[in-house]
């Protein structure tokens, strides 16, 4: 239990709802209770009176006997079945408390999981994978759940009925009743290791479904890479070996519950034959009536259940604390990601890196050795570099998705970690090399950074990245949804879209990380030529292996493993004859044989 102690300040958040569960489980056992009672005195009235009955045949009294007789069987009947629905009310009570109880804590939980993982840096992301966090979001939570609903007021109902109802059966007779309960600790027991077992075989069911489940979701997602290599029937013999593991996986499922209630029939019937064999050698002796028989087998069955449910909640603790444990393991990580003073102030931009160097946490990779440069507010800063060679990893810095170990970083002369982070990131417009688009609209899309979305901004954004009229040309134009991860776009659209997204928020710092890269020749130059006016007093990293791109930027600094090796500008970086000028030359030549191609001419 000592992992389920983080729920207690839930418990004592909607603790109004687990006291009156408890008042109301008591009253549902008392009218469980007190019909078995009214059922022995009829019986036992039965028994007494039909003597009298058969003692007046022929007298003109037997029908008056009879009459109030049968009157008193009557009253009993009412008040059983008055009981009964009594009961069945406060049950109904109970599950409205305890149930509802255990609901609220759910919705509670799964907020504050994921309000925590929104906090954590993106390193957490990168070591833990998207099916871990989503499990311990939902099946994790669900088997906390089942612990705070059905295993609490279950075991309430045992503990309750138990204390309730062994003293009266004591003092009924202790004999009968030692009879009658000893095989109840067996079938507990028995059903605790019958429900272990369901529950491992579960498990390997609910791996295996999640196997079948991630091949169906990858073959859908990459049908086209499957349809062009003509692997269909390879998909198919894959699929069906999946399908065979999990078809099995359930056949053993299904062998173990088929000995769940054979087993407890059979213990409940061994209880019940004792209880009779026992409770007729004490009415034989006198000691007790034929109603105490019929009372106790009604004690019995009323044992049964709860009982027979202990083994199944006390597997449901289990679980629960084994999943509240990976969820606690997931709580307890900390971002490292924090304001050290939360200042909170509209930022000029101009940004400093001095002697930087960074090594990724999760992985060791150095990704910059000592860099500086500084870039002044209204400034525009071209970073070039072959892949790997650290480009993404200042852009990652600027918005604080890591933090330094070596050198500093400032912002308008303040060091990055005094400012507020949710503050300073609403200030930066960042568009992501691996573009991602939301299942949503593409209006919804474009206006994802602002607070109250405005129609006249969001056409703007959508023309200054030229992806305007490409919207118009879809039948809902804005209101298009764009499918899973922006699928019904092609990948030149879904980065103007991004982009769009960026600027639309209007940023202090707009940082463009290989952003162009999915789009032809003429729309990239449509784009930069938008992106000129776009830029103007506003500070602007971008991040390109293409020459075409840094020419914008008033100053371009050259990366090969995460070292510069060239700074200045354009003209001056071309004069230089160095790296900048060989991909200078080798990207104009491609761009040349890229227009030949599109009028018809022949590549020289």
């Amino acid at each position: 239990m000592k992992e389920l102690k983080y729920l207690n300040k839930y418990l004592r958040k909607y603790q109004k709802y687990l006291w009156w569960g408890i008042a109301f489980v008591v009253i549902s056992n008392l009218f469980q209770i007190v019909p078995a009672q009214l059922v022995r005195h009829s019986i036992d009235l039965v028994i007494d009176n039909i003597k009298v009955y058969n003692s007046l045949e022929g007298l003109s009294l037997r029908d008056d006997f009879f009459s109030v007789f049968a009157f008193g069987i009557l009253i009993y009947a009412i008040l059983i079945l008055v009981m009964a629905l009594l009961r069945g009310f406060f049950l109904y009570m109970v599950r409205q408390t305890i149930i509802v109880m255990s609901r609220h804590i759910e919705y509670d939980l799964k907020n504050d999981i994921f309000l925590h993982y929104q906090s954590l840096p993106l390193s957490f992301y990168r070591r833990n994978n998207t099916g871990d966090l989503m499990n311990r979001i939902s099946e994790d939570v669900s088997r906390v759940r089942m612990y705070l609903g059905p295993a609490i007021m279950y075991g309430l109902q045992l503990f309750t009925l138990f204390f309730m109802l062994i003293p009266i059966m004591f003092a009924i007779s202790p004999t009968l009743t030692w009879y009658a309960i000893s095989p109840l600790p067996v079938l507990s027991l028995s059903i605790y290791l019958v429900n272990n077992k369901m529950e491992r075989r579960s498990e390997e069911i609910q791996k295996s479904q999640s196997r079948l489940s991630t091949f169906v979701q990858e073959a859908f997602s990459g049908i086209r890479v499957l349809k062009s290599f003509h692997r269909e029937e390879e998909s198919i013999r894959k699929f069906t070996e999946e399908s065979e593991g999990y078809k099995k996986q359930s056949l053993k499922l299904t062998k173990v519950q088929s000995m769940f209630f054979p087993l407890i029939m059979a213990l409940i019937g061994v209880s019940t034959i004792l209880t009779v064999y026992a409770g007729s050698a004490e009415v034989i002796n006198g000691n007790l009536t034929f109603g105490n028989i019929a009372e106790f087998i009604i004690y019995v069955n009323l044992l049964t259940w709860p009982v027979t449910q202990l083994g199944w909640t006390t597997s449901l603790v289990q679980r629960a604390e084994a999943s509240q444990k990976r969820i606690n393991e997931f709580l307890s990580t900390q971002t490292s990601i924090v304001s050290e003073r939360d200042i909170e102030q509209t930022i000029e931009g101009k940004i400093e890196f001095k002697h930087v160097s960074f090594t990724y946490p999760d992985t060791g990779i150095k990704a910059l050795k000592d860099m500086s440069f500084t870039i002044n507010p209204g400034e525009s800063l071209a970073i070039i570099g072959t892949t790997g060679s650290g480009k993404s990893t200042v852009s990652s810095l600027v918005s604080r998705m890591y933090d330094v170990r070596e050198g500093e970083i400032l912002i308008d002369g303040i060091p990055i970690t005094h400012f507020n982070v949710t503050n300073l990131r609403s200030q930066i417009g960042y568009v992501p090399q691996d573009v991602f688009l939301f299942s949503d609209t593409i209006f919804n899309n474009i206006a994802f950074g602002i607070k109250s979305p405005d129609q006249e901004k969001v056409v703007q954004a959508a023309k200054d990245a030229d992806v305007y009229k490409n919207i118009l040309e879809f039948p809902n134009g804005f209101e298009t949804r764009v499918g899973e991860r922006g699928i019904t776009l092609s990948g030149g659209q879904k980065q103007r879209v991004s982009i769009a997204r960026a600027i639309v928020r209007e940023p202090k710092i707009l940082m463009l990380d290989d952003s162009l890269s999915a789009v032809d020749t003429k729309t990239e130059s449509n784009i930069l030529n938008s992106l000129k006016r776009i830029m103007q007093g506003r500070t602007t990293i971008i991040i390109s292996h293409r020459v075409s791109s840094a020419k914008l930027a008033n100053k371009i600094i050259v990366l090969v493993d995460g070292k510069v090796v060239e700074e200045g500008t354009h003209d001056s970086l071309i004069e230089q004859q160095g790296i900048y000028r060989d991909l200078y030359d080798k990207q104009v030549q491609i761009d040349e044989e890229e227009v030949m191609d599109e009028e018809g001419g022949q590549p020289a």
